[in-house]
This record gives C-alpha cells, sequence and structure tokens, in this order.
C-alpha cells in the first residue's frame, strides 16, 4: 500500500464516541455526502471545513467507542479524513473503518507526538508514523496483509465485489 502522507488537520482527545462522529438524531440518509455534512456537528462545528480539503486527523484512546454504527467511519471519510491516527481504537469502530475503506493505525502517544498543522507520513504495513514537521518517528501497530488487500480495495465490499467479477 502506497504511503498515506497529508497534514493533521483535527485532533481529537479520548473517547470521541459513534454518536459523537455520527448523531444519530441527524440519521435521515445513509448518502456519505450526508454523512460528511453531520460528521461531528455538535462536537466540533467547523469540523467539515478543517478537513474538505483531506487531511489526517489524530486522537487520543478509545476513538469510536459506543454503537456499532458504520456510519460513523463513512462521515469521516466523505467529510475529507483521509486516515485516522488514534492512541486506541475501539475494536468495532476499527473494523468498520477498515470494512469502508478509511485508513486507520493505533500508535501510543500520537497526541504527544502530533499536533494539529504537521505533516505526516503514514506507513500502515510497518505500523509506522513519521511526523515530518518534528522529525521524529512514531512506532505503532501494522497492519496485516489481509488488512492492506482490503484497504487498497477500497473496503470489504468494494474488494469482495471486485474478487467475484474477477472469477466470472
Amino acid at each position: 500500500m502506497e504511503l498515506i502522507r497529508g497534514k493533521v488537520l483535527v485532533s481529537l482527545g479520548d473517547h470521541i464516541d459513534t454518536d459523537l462522529i455520527s448523531p444519530g438524531k441527524f440519521l435521515t440518509s445513509y448518502e456519505p455526502e450526508y454523512l460528511g455534512s453531520i460528521c461531528l456537528c455538535e462536537y466540533a462545528p467547523d469540523f467539515r471545513e478543517k478537513v474538505r480539503a483531506g487531511g489526517l486527523l489524530i486522537a487520543g484512546k478509545n476513538f469510536g467507542c459506543g454503537s456499532s454504527r458504520e456510519t460513523a467511519p463513512i462521515a469521516l471519510q466523505a467529510a475529507g479524513v483521509r486516515a485516522v491516527i488514534a492512541e486506541e481504537f475501539a475494536r468495532i469502530f476499527y473494523r468498520n473503518a477498515i470494512n469502508v475503506g478509511l485508513p486507520c493505525i493505533e500508535c501510543p502517544d500520537t497526541l504527544k507526538s502530533i499536533s494539529v498543522g504537521d505533516e505526516v507520513e503514514v506507513d500502515l504495513a510497518k505500523g509506522i508514523v513519521v511526523n515530518i514537521t518534528k522529525s521524529m518517528h512514531i512506532v505503532g501497530e501494522p497492519a496485516s496483509e489481509k488488512l492492506i488487500e482490503i484497504l487498497e480495495g477500497g473496503g470489504l465490499m468494494a474488494n469482495l465485489k471486485s474478487r467475484l467479477l474477477s472469477t466470472r
């Protein structure tokens, strides 16, 4: 998988749950564009404007906790987030993110090592985040070959569809 390089545009703390990311009371449509427009709208009203250009998001521990809401990673992606670097993900969020094709990497001390505005490079296969701005490497959890394959295919369903069509 190619390296993901970009500017960190938003920093969130610990325990950001799926209801903050994709508020249930606004789920009147499951279209990605709409989901992107409501992403974190009550927690960080300017979120979409910050990430619209396509950048990276950093977060603390237990990112994506709460309900199994697949709309949360879709909303982040549709808002413009290219990848999420967090100290720790809620497992169900992590799987949902991979399933929709949103790259995620766990790195300890993310919030101490990376700041908004920093230029970073993410190597999912090696589990390394390079903070280019601060000239430092952060070692995280590498993604398995299977997860890389799913992400490269655009997510689980897109990957399966492609594989099924190629066998015809």
